[in-house]
């Protein structure tokens, strides 16, 4: 350690107070953080990038320190979708101190791991009141059986109206609208189910009407359009 001449010729001072850092709630503790292994912790957040084209999802669950699970979702941009897989490698086993300093290949990523460091390392994180934490293994419950990204995707013209493309229980096939040409239901497709169905043995026909559900008043249409054709 180098100091300078006027801070050698200081007279010593002690040190009275003893000033903890500020408990933080962490999996059913409080704990006074003072380095990197002391913060455990599942959170989730959403980054973006520069020109705003696209979005990612991030899942984190935080061991001692390190990255234990990883779950990253994107949206809006084909090129995210391949640097989630490569940012999907990077994560697990670093620290969260080493993530927040590497390059996770896309600033939308990048900015999603900036904003849960900061939710992590100030306890603002899910699992901060639940005792030990969540098992590894609770991002793939965001995902549902299907284990598929939940997405919603909507397109509207003040000419045309409104189209329903993607809900949460998958692909909209049909939308069912009443006399009034007014939304009451619509149809759609689980693919994530429909895969599944095929990896088993049915046929591809007998998959998609296996996996078909409705939501709504779909039975009691005057008629019901493709979103997509229509």
């Amino acid at each position: 350690m180098i100091y300078t001449k006027e801070v050698e010729n200081m007279c010593p001072v002690a040190k009275g107070a003893k000033h903890e850092p500020a408990p933080i709630p962490e999996e059913g503790k409080w704990v006074n953080a003072k380095q990197i292994t002391d913060i455990s912790g599942f959170t989730h957040g959403v980054g973006w990038c520069a020109p705003q084209q696209g979005a990612c999802k991030l899942s984190l669950n935080v061991k001692n320190g390190v990255i234990e699970e990883a779950l990253v979702e994107t949206i809006g941009c084909s090129g995210m979708t391949h640097s989630a897989a490569m940012a999907a490698e990077i994560l697990q086993g670093k620290t969260i101190l080493e993530a927040l300093n590497t390059d996770l290949v896309c600033d939308a990523i990048n900015t999603a791991m900036r904003e849960l460091f900061l939710q992590i390392v100030y306890g603002r994180t899910q699992s901060a009141f639940s005792d030990d934490g969540l098992a590894i293994g609770a991002g793939l419950e965001d995902l549902g059986k299907g284990l598929r990204s939940q997405v919603g995707t909507m397109y509207a013209t003040k000419e045309k109206g409104v189209r329903y493309l993607e809900m949460a229980e998958g692909y909209v096939t049909g939308i069912a609208l009443d006399d009034d040409n007014e939304v009451i239901g619509y149809q759609f497709v689980s693919l994530g189910k429909m895969t599944d169905f095929i990896k088993k043995g049915d046929d591809p026909n007998t998959a998609w009407e296996k996996a078909k559900g409705q939501y709504g008043r779909v039975d009691d249409a005057a008629k019901i359009i493709d979103p997509r054709q229509e």
